[in-house]
C-alpha cells in the first residue's frame, strides 16, 4: 500500500529536542520576540480539518484509520521531554479523529531495532521516535517500512536518508538563555551558585552546560555552575536516586539553582529542590509556568509537542518536504528558548535582548567554540 500524496511529500524522521546542532536548508527568517506571558502558548494551532479529510490524508497503509506509535527512552509521564511529544500526539489524534496512539516507553538502545520493528508491524501510519539512544536501527526500518511517516525527536541529528525530512533546534541557543535565566534569579536573590544536573556526560550534555554557564556568567562572572553526572553511560536519565544525591551534595556546597536535565528523574528532582527553595527550571517543555502541582522559575523551551505542531501545519501547508531540515531558532521561532515564569520588566527587557542578540547571531563564534568542545574535543 503506497502513502497518501501528503505523507509521498514529506516521509520524515523528524529529529528535535536534546542538544541539537544545526545543520540548516530551510531555517526560519522571520524575528520573533519573547512571549509577554512566559505561560502563553506559542500561538501554533493545528490546521483546520474534518476527521475524515485528515484521515484521508494521514492514512499511510489504506485501512480507513490513523494510529501513531511512540517510542520514549524514558517514561512518557516524565513531566519534562518526553511526556511533551506524548501529550501532544494524543491531542493531535484526538482533534484529527485518529485512533488512540500506541506508546512504548522506557526502552534501552539494545532494545531499540526489536521494540521499533514491533510498533512498525502493528499498522501504525506514523512512529513517533523520542530519544536519540533510540535512533540506530532508523536507517534499516525507515527502508523496510517505507510506508511509515517516521519521526525522531533525536536531539543532535540523523546521518541523511533518502526519504528522511528532519527538524532540528540549537542547544546552545537554548541552554545560555536558561543560564541567563538562571543568572537573572540568582542576582535577585544574592545566591552565586548553581548546578546542572544530567545523566552521564554526553556530548550534547557538554554542549548545554556549557552554554549554560555561558549565560550565567554573562549576568555576572563571579558566578558559577557545576555539572553533575546522576546515572549510568549512556543514557541513564531516569536515575533518581542518584540525582537526588547530586542535588542534596549541591545544596550541601551553596547552590542557589538546579537546572534537572533529566527525564524519569526530572520531578523528583524538582519537587526537592522546592522544598529546599531552590531555583529550578524545567527541561523541555513549555507548560511549567501554569502548573500548580509544582514550582516552575524557568521554563526551558525544546519542547517536542510545540515543534510537532509546526512540523504538521508545515507538512499540510507543502512548505516541509522531503530532504528539507526545519530548524527552530532561538529569538526568530517562539518555541525555543527560557522564559522566567513571573519576570520583572527588567527581568524580562533583559531577556528579550538576549534573545535579540541570539537572533542576530552576536554570540555564534562563543556558540561554534562551545560545539568544538562537546563534540570535537576542541
Amino acid at each position: 500500500m503506497k502513502k497518501p500524496a501528503v505523507l509521498m511529500a514529506a516521509t520524515a524522521v523528524v529529529t528535535l529536542g536534546l542538544g541539537a546542532t544545526v545543520s540548516a536548508t530551510t531555517p526560519a527568517t522571520t524575528p520573533a520576540t519573547t512571549p509577554a506571558s512566559p505561560a502563553s502558548p506559542t500561538g501554533d494551532t493545528m490546521v483546520a480539518m474534518t476527521p475524515a479529510d485528515a484521515v484521508a490524508k494521514f492514512d499511510a497503509n489504506g485501512d480507513g484509520k490513523v494510529v501513531i506509535g511512540i517510542a520514549t527512552a524514558g517514561p512518557a509521564d516524565d513531566g519534562a521531554y518526553y511526556q511533551a511529544l506524548v501529550d501532544k500526539t494524543k491531542e493531535v489524534s484526538t482533534t484529527y479523529g485518529f485512533g488512540d496512539p500506541i506508546v512504548v516507553d522506557k526502552i534501552k538502545s539494545d532494545a531499540a531495532a526489536t521494540e521499533l520493528e514491533n510498533l512498525a508491524q502493528q499498522g501504525v501510519d506514523m512512529i513517533l521516535v523520542g530519544a536519540s539512544s533510540l535512533a540506530a536501527p532508523l536507517a534499516d526500518l525507515t527502508e523496510k517500512y517505507q510506508d511509515i511517516f517516521w519521526y525522531c525527536n533525536c536531539g543532535a541529528g540523523q546521518p541523511v536518508l533518502p526519504g528522511l525530512a528532519q527538524s532540528q533546534d540549537d542547544s546552545s541557543e537554548i541552554s545560555y538563555t536558561a543560564g541567563y535565566a538562571t543568572g537573572l534569579l540568582l542576582k535577585a536573590k544574592g545566591g552565586t551558585k548553581s548546578v546542572f544536573i544530567g545523566a552521564s556526560d554526553e556530548n550534547f550534555e557538554k554542549e548545554a552546560y556549557l552554554a549554560f554557564e555561558l549565560g550565567l556568567k554573562a549576568v555576572d562572572p563571579a558566578f558559577s555552575d557545576k555539572y553533575v553526572a546522576s546515572g549510568n553511560f549512556p543514557y541513564d536519565f531516569d536515575n533518581t536516586a542518584g540525582a537526588t544525591e547530586a542535588l542534596n551534595a549541591a545544596i550541601a556546597d551553596g547552590a542557589g539553582a538546579v537546572y534537572p536535565f533529566l527525564g524519569g528523574a526530572h520531578e523528583p528532582v524538582v519537587k526537592l529542590a522546592n522544598d529546599k527553595g531552590l531555583i529550578v527550571m524545567s527541561a523541555g517543555s513549555s507548560k511549567a509556568c501554569a502548573r500548580t502541582d509544582l514550582k516552575y522559575d524557568i521554563q526551558v523551551r525544546f519542547d517536542a509537542g510545540d515543534y510537532l505542531t509546526t512540523i504538521f501545519n508545515e507538512i499540510l501547508s507543502g512548505t516541509f518536504t522531503e530532504g528539507s531540515t526545519r530548524v527552530f531558532k532561538v529569538g526568530i521561532d517562539s518555541q525555543p528558548g527560557a522564559q522566567i515564569c513571573q519576570p520583572t520588566p527588567e527581568q524580562q527587557s533583559a531577556m528579550d535582548q538576549v534573545y535579540a542578540d541570539i537572533a542576530a547571531g552576536k554570540l555564534a563564534a562563543q556558540f561554534g567554540e562551545i560545539k568544538g568542545k562537546a563534540y570535537g574535543g576542541g
